[in-house]
């Protein structure tokens, strides 16, 4: 958030931009559609190019999907042994539920997760849950393979000689689990805890509460109950993993509950999870050689660039770079596009929408373009510095798909929270600027530590030459 040239900003959110970037025309100063005040000199015939933005970013079913594998102060994937714990850290909003698997190891197919509806992570007024959360996780059958006495079975993963040996169960359901013999309280063999952290952000602790003597089957020694590495899902859908009183689901639940092993499940569930975001209305300049809006590893110019990667609002940018059209930067024209594909007022791009915008180039010339990550704190949509270029090696005009060619930047003015819940992120904050400065003051491809989509599974930008 630093604020660099400027007074603060009181344009509105970029989720709610309406008439901050004009009436909705896509031609600035520099004059984008024609030959506008400073345009290119030379000779060289001009060519006209649409350019599109589609938000191709797909319906998510889970905000956060990932695997619990490793012990606290373990250096090694593993199971988890009596009086240690799997750690994992998710993002959530007000509505969010967590969901998680993982296997009862002395069993045939019998896993610990909580019902259908998952565990919420606010209370009803909005508050984040805090403390044991032990009491909504329950002991399930999978429905997969015939059940032995626990802690003696000979097809129970401590004991089998390789995977899926066991008998089919008659009852191929996922159900509580109800089949004769004696398991100990859930609480005696597991706990988990939810512990709220700033920025929306959750830890998860999940602990192994067993002992030598928790079992005591009749067909073998005491024992302690391990757990398996498993899944977590943060969701807002019932039933995200499977479905009470139905056949187990073909999504890697048996090799979860039979072997410990939640890959197959993860697998399963990454395509379906990540983040859904708008992108905001942008800033495009056809230019020469140059970088015209950034340049990689230098701090953001103050030119606007921070108020389009945190509020959404390509205004001020536009503006600066109008007046530079026509000089030393070797910029030709400038606009703003700001009103997606069938509407009638701007706004942000959200999925499934279309910006589309034409410039007009000569043979040399290339093309930038920004936009906000609009469920971020000053991530941006952008080629390289450089820019894409509009014409291949021998002046032929460049078309297709170059969505290959655009990047997540970070603008380096405010600190990352996680993506699409951060408070600081322009759909939440009450105001512009309202997030800390980021430490690391350059425009750089983000690389925070959080998960995002690769650019081109959330914007697909292609250029088409008038012909």
């Amino acid at each position: 958030m630093k604020i660099r040239n400027r007074a603060l900003s009181a344009l509105p959110l970029v989720l709610t931009l309406a008439a901050a970037c004009g009436d909705g025309d896509t031609t600035g100063a520099g004059g984008m559609g024609g030959e506008g005040a400073g345009g290119s000199a030379g000779g060289d015939a001009v060519t006209s190019f649409e350019v599109t933005l589609e938000n191709v970013t797909p319906a998510r079913d889970y905000r956060v999907a990932g695997v619990f594998n490793t012990a606290v102060g373990e250096s090694m994937p593993g199971p988890l042994f009596p009086e240690k714990s799997f750690e994992f850290r998710v993002g959530a909003l007000p509505g969010d539920r967590l969901s998680f698997t993982t296997m009862f190891g002395q069993s045939n197919d019998l896993f610990y997760a909580p019902d259908g509806a998952g565990i919420a992570l606010y209370d009803a007024s909005g508050k984040p849950v805090s403390g044991d959360v032990t009491d909504q996780v329950l002991l399930w059958d999978a429905g997969t393979e015939a059940n032995e006495e626990p802690g003696a079975g000979p097809n129970q993963a401590p004991r089998q000689s390789g995977p899926n040996t066991g008998a089919p169960d008659p009852d191929n359901t996922v159900r509580l689990v109800d089949d004769g013999y004696t398991y100990p309280a859930v609480e005696e063999v597991i706990r988990v805890t939810v512990t709220p952290e700033p920025g929306n952000e959750f830890t998860i602790r999940i602990t192994n509460m067993s002992e030598v003597g928790t079992l005591m089957p009749e067909g073998g020694e005491p024992a302690a109950v391990p757990l398996s590495p498993g899944l977590f899902v943060v969701h807002t859908m019932d039933n995200p993993l499977f479905t009470v009183g139905q056949a187990y689901p073909d999504n890697g639940l048996e090799a979860q509950a039979e072997d410990g092993n939640p890959m197959m499940l993860h697998e399963g569930a990454t395509p379906r999870a990540g983040l859904t975001s708008p992108a905001a209305p942008g800033v495009a300049v056809v230019h020469g050689s140059g970088a015209p809006l950034f340049k990689s590893g230098e701090a953001d110019r103050g030119k606007g660039l921070e108020m389009l990667a945190e509020d959404g609002n390509p205004s001020a940018l536009a503006e600066a770079l109008e007046a530079e059209v026509g000089g030393e930067s070797g910029i030709s024209s400038v606009l703003v596009y700001n009103t997606p594909v069938g509407a009638s007022m701007p706004g942000p791009l959200l999925p499934g929408a279309t910006f589309s915008f034409t410039v007009t180039a000569r043979p040399g010339e290339r093309l930038s373009f920004a936009s906000m990550l609009g469920q971020s704190n000053d991530l941006f949509f952008a080629p390289s510095e450089q820019g894409i270029a509009l014409f291949d090696a021998s002046g032929e005009p460049v078309s297709g798909d170059v969505s290959d060619q655009v990047t997540i930047w970070d603008a380096g003015t405010e600190a990352n929270q996680w993506p699409g819940v951060g408070p600081d992120q322009a759909p939440r904050q009450a105001g512009p600027q309202m997030g800390a400065d980021d430490p690391t003051d350059q425009v750089r491809p983000v690389d925070d530590g959080y998960l995002y989509p690769a650019s081109n599974q959330m914007l697909k930008v292609t250029i088409t030459p008038a012909r």
